[in-house]
């Protein structure tokens, strides 16, 4: 999961930039589904909280994905929507201990 804190008033195209992505995911071994996640607005800090989640089969799945041409190919124009965030994204990781 990536946490995104947008600025807010730069919610859709926030959202827009992500409908219009090409992530490649599906070409790869253990991707499972993706989830583009809005969270709560934090009027105090100017920002709307957003997340994106993805699930895999297996740990080893998703660093492969991390390390995939594709990988790079869908990220290749991060840089461009900086004026969009207010800081950069933070990763966060975690793994399934009950669920199906």
């Amino acid at each position: 999961m990536n946490r995104f804190r947008v600025k807010a008033g730069q919610e859709e195209a926030f959202e827009a930039v992500w409908k219009g992505r090409d992530s490649r995911l599906d070409e790869m071994k253990g991707f499972l589904s993706f989830h583009l996640l809005k969270g709560p607005a934090e009027e105090d800090d100017g920002v709307t909280l957003y997340a994106s989640h993805t699930i895999w089969e297996s740990r080893e799945d998703f660093l492969a994905w991390t390390k995939s041409e594709q990988f790079r190919e869908a990220h290749k124009n991060a840089g461009t929507n900086k004026d969009l965030y207010a800081g950069l994204p933070r990763f966060e990781g975690f793994e399934s201990v009950l669920g199906g």
